[in-house]
């Protein structure tokens, strides 16, 4: 068996103290860090229930800190380490239109992370300017 792990950006209803982290913690998942993604991304709030945010990358990175000019912005996640098994159970589970993909952090690393589909976009609100999801709800 390998010490192998996965790192999980989470941007939403998984973060400490929302209503899906248990997911996570229930799972053996470990807090890495709470950071920022790049300069790359939007932010929506979706029509789910529970409710969650849509992350969405919206411009691509060219170095460190830069893009090429969209209107992406740095959105706060908390970064989780999960076994493979449990990674591999957690993403089986997710519904629509959640899905996984790289997310890029602030420092140019890339992760597995929540993304979601374009199609759940619609009548969704941007919320990018909050900075985040806590940001957002305590507003």
């Amino acid at each position: 068996m390998s010490n192998e792990r996965i790192l999980l950006a989470v941007a939403g209803a998984h973060l400490t103290g929302q209503p899906l982290n248990f997911q996570l913690t229930e799972s053996g998942a470990e807090l890495v860090a709470t950071t920022q993604t790049s300069d790359c991304y939007e932010l929506y709030a979706l029509a789910t229930i529970p409710p969650k945010p849509g992350l969405l990358r919206v411009a691509e990175s060219i170095g460190a800190g830069e893009t090429s000019g969209s209107s992406g912005s740095s959105i706060e996640v908390e970064v989780w380490s999960l076994t493979p098994e449990h990674f591999a159970h957690f993403v089986a589970g997710l519904p629509q239109p959640m899905v996984i993909g790289k997310v890029e952090l602030s420092g140019g690393m890339q992760v597995s992370g929540f993304l979601c589909e374009p199609i759940a976009l619609h009548g969704a609100h941007n919320i990018t300017s909050f900075g985040g999801w806590r940001a957002f709800l305590g507003a």
